[in-house]
Formats: C-alpha cells, structure tokens, sequence
C-alpha cells in the first residue's frame, strides 16, 4: 500500500523564503531600471531644450543684421521701418529678425532674450515705425525658453580676436555674441553667435 507524502513544513518555509528573495531582487530591478528611465528622460529633456533655444538664437541671429546708424540702430538702407536693430544689456539681448512664428504666421519682428527672475523669456514685437521697440516689452508677447534661470552672461566683440566686452554703448557694433547660461545648476555649453553684417 502506498502513502501519499506531503511537503513538510521546513520545505514550504524555504521555498517561500527563496521565492520572496526572487520577488525582492526582481522589484529592486525594476525599480531601478524605472529610476534610471527617470533620470534619462531628465537628461534627454534637458539636451533638447540646451539644442532647441540654441539653434533658435544662432539660426535668428544669423538673420540679424548690424549697420550704423545715429540712433544705436541698425541700418540697412531702405526706410527706418525697415532697419536693423541691434542692443545689449546686462540682462537682454534685442535683435530685428526675421521668423516664422506658428504656421504661416511670422515676419519681421524685434526680438528680446532676457533674464526674468529665474527664467529665460523671449518677447517679441513688430518694430516702430523708427525701427526701434514701439511699446514696452512687459506687454509684448512671450514664451519661456529655460525655467530655474540662475545665471545668465552676455558679452560682446567686433572682431575675432578682440577681448570681449560687457558693456553696451548706442553705436556700438557686435560681430560675435557671447551668451553664458546656467540653470537647474547645470551650466550650458557656452554659445558663441556670429552676428552677420
């Protein structure tokens, strides 16, 4: 006659014990891999903004133009409506561009890049009819390009090999811009933008 065995209960405890060490290591596996999946998306987020605002500047920049003309602008001949802008301050730097805002919606505007408490705004607005902004900026339209702003550096020289200059004076001419950011306490590559002629 044969009897029927059962498993005893040192056998189940053990079993139990090896199937919640496989669950734990399991768990911790994936929790990791879900941080590291965290920490990449950050990065990635982080990679695409530092690419995104810096192709935007280099690529408006590039349609910048500086000419002289009395009043700190730009000219380019043509009427005043039409000439080039160019000004740096501590805390922005303003251009006339040439850019395409939503689709099919753009055209020539005076472009403002400034620091804003912590963050890094664009404004935009058409030009006076001298050329120069026609109202205040805090009314013009806007769009965040970097939160958690910490530091934010311009600077500027006429010629390749000239020491960089911070402070702006009306008739001044820029050929190279030099923009330093850190934000979320990571510094950016540093740009530096040629400024056609």
């Amino acid at each position: 006659m044969s009897v029927s065995r059962g498993f005893t209960l040192v056998e189940v405890v053990v079993a139990l014990a090896i199937l919640s060490l496989v669950m734990l290591t399991t768990i911790t596996g994936l929790r990791t891999l879900a941080n590291t999946q965290g920490a990449l998306d950050r990065m990635t987020g982080r990679i695409d903004e530092v690419r995104t605002v810096s192709s935007f500047l280099r690529d408006t920049l590039e349609s910048a133009a500086i000419g002289s003309s009395g009043a700190g602008g730009l000219a380019l001949g043509g009427s005043s409506r039409e000439a080039a802008y160019f000004e740096l301050t501590e805390d922005s730097l303003t251009w006339k561009s040439t850019i395409l805002i939503g689709e099919g919606f753009g055209g020539t505007y005076l472009l403002r890049v400034a620091k804003e408490d912590d963050l890094l705004v664009l404004r935009w607005q058409e030009p006076g009819v001298s050329g120069e902004p026609d109202q205040d900026w805090s009314e013009a339209q806007e769009r965040t390009l970097a939160e958690d702003l910490q530091e934010f550096e311009l600077a500027w020289r006429d010629e390749a090999g000239d020491d960089w200059q911070r402070q702006w004076e009306k008739g001044d001419t820029a050929g190279w811009v030099r923009l330093q950011l850190r934000a979320s306490d990571r510094y950016w590559p540093e740009l530096v933008m040629q400024v056609p002629r």
